[in-house]
């Protein structure tokens, strides 16, 4: 019997490099709605076809460590000519296999943030970087 992959077993790779994190979210692709009626259709509603498609930014969060400042660095060079990267994120099998990765090509960074301090807290601080991409494609392995 087969079972729906579980969502907390995945990797994330830029450009080979291979990181951890904690949550990615925003993987969405949808299509644009045109809607179009003419003056001699004799259907009452409107046509509705696919437009273009939209992908929407996407966001990665992981721990802080000490001396990591790899995504404050991409982010901080060059503005007019960010270095672009594909970001691979794979949803792996219980093996660590990679069965469903999405693909976001020409990525770069629109937002960095820092962590929340608070005085009583004993969570981890994490931080998180908002990519940009041209294009997302999925494949099953």
């Amino acid at each position: 019997m087969a079972y729906p992959l579980v969502y907390f077993r995945y990797s994330v790779s830029f450009g080979g490099a291979e990181l951890g994190f904690s949550e990615v979210n925003g993987l969405t692709l949808e299509y644009e709605v045109i809607r179009y009626r003419d003056g001699l259709s004799k259907q009452l509603g409107e046509m509705r076809m696919p437009g273009r498609p939209k992908v929407t930014d996407v966001t990665l969060k992981k721990g802080i460590f000490p001396a990591d400042s790899e995504f404050f660095q991409w982010i901080t060079t060059n503005h007019n000519k960010l270095e672009r990267k594909d970001v691979a994120i794979n949803l792996l099998d219980e093996e660590g296999k990679p069965k469903m990765t999405w693909k976001l090509l020409k990525a770069w960074p629109t937002k960095i943030e820092g962590p929340s301090f608070k005085g009583d807290g004993n969570e981890v601080a994490i931080e998180s970087i908002t990519l940009a991409y041209e294009e997302m494609t999925i494949e099953a392995s």
